[in-house]
């Protein structure tokens, strides 16, 4: 009687040919390097934005913008990672994270915010740990009704006795 081994190979998932580097599901939706995208974009899971894309973007799950990436674009996910640049507004109802050449331009709304060494910012940031609310904050600006008015009294002005103060000296 023979005895036959059987050897257990594990194979990692790849993108073209190379190292899965970002850890996302090989079932992602991906816009390579050298690709350009406009318009609306809803991801029903994860996905990468590795070349340009202009537009609007919804995910579902982890939403990974690569290092030499250029989108300019609302961008509203779960889980967004901005590794290139960014012009736009991000909600991100878990977790935003700018890594360290990473540079997002426009405002953002995040349950919880992760910047690297390196990251850069502008615009204004909103973190809600307790979770996101449905309904953007409102910007109410409570004016008086009526117009107040105060009159000015005449000062008089002290540089003429200051000048008289000098002149007795000079």
């Amino acid at each position: 009687m023979t005895e036959v081994g059987v050897d257990t190979a594990v194979v990692q998932a790849s993108t073209n040919g190379g190292p899965d580097l970002l850890g996302l599901d090989s079932r992602a939706t991906t816009i390579a390097k050298d690709d350009s995208l406009s318009g609306k974009l809803e991801l029903k899971g994860s996905g990468q934005v590795l070349g340009n894309f202009s537009g609007q973007i919804e995910s579902d799950g982890e939403l990974v913008v690569g290092a030499d990436a250029h989108v300019e674009a609302d961008i509203r996910g779960v889980r967004v990672t901005v590794a290139g640049l960014v012009r736009g507004n991000v909600v991100a109802t878990s977790r935003l994270k700018i890594t360290s050449t990473g540079r997002l331009e426009g405002d953002a709304t995040v349950g919880a915010l992760v910047v690297q060494e390196g990251g850069v910012h502008y615009g204004v940031i909103r973190v809600h740990p307790e979770g996101i609310p449905d309904a953007p904050p409102e910007r109410v600006v409570h004016a008086q009704g009526t117009a107040t008015v105060v009159p000015l009294k005449p000062v008089a002005s002290p540089v003429g006795k200051v000048r008289k103060f000098w002149g007795e000296f000079f």
